[in-house]
């Protein structure tokens, strides 16, 4: 997938809820036939190689009201390319939001989002830092909460 002739994007990223993080864990363990990366409290993270996309779960009970999806993403190989993104996408008109610095998937990141016509928010990002610990610092929920109260829309207004 390109973004454009300078941004080099790894994999796309697939964040989705669902009720119970233990035995999703158990059912994509085995549908893709590898071990989660990463396993905290209420979220896991598959690093799929083939296809490379990076798989997210985030436990939410309450899965009627919030939705199977959380979000999309393209994960980049540097904040350089996360703003070569933002810079394409503001030039084509897009309202963008940036996450700099942020504490988000037990992993410090910068990132960009835009909101598609129907809702779906995609991010681009990169992942500087990986696999923190489960503090209070950290938290899977970050994408989901400070993506859906955003003002990110599909539109920059005129």
């Amino acid at each position: 997938m390109t973004i454009n002739s300078e941004v080099q994007a790894l994999k796309v990223h697939v964040s989705i809820n669902v009720r119970n993080v233990e035995a999703s864990i158990d059912f994509y363990r085995r549908m893709l036939g590898i071990e989660p990366s990463k396993v905290r409290t209420g979220y896991a993270k598959f690093d799929v190689q083939n296809p490379p996309v990076n798989l997210a779960l985030n436990e939410v009970p309450d899965l009627a009201a919030a939705g199977a999806l959380s979000h999309l993403g393209i994960q980049v190989g540097s904040t350089a390319d996360v703003l070569a993104t933002r810079l394409r996408w503001e030039r084509v008109g897009l309202l963008t939001r940036d996450e700099m610095q942020t504490s988000c998937c037990y992993a410090k990141q910068d990132k960009t989002w835009v909101r598609d016509p129907d809702g779906n928010e995609w991010e681009v990002f990169v992942v500087l830092e990986d696999n923190l610990p489960e503090t209070a610092g950290t938290s899977a929920a970050c994408c989901v909460s400070k993506a859906a109260t955003s003002d990110v829309g599909a539109a920059v207004s005129a």
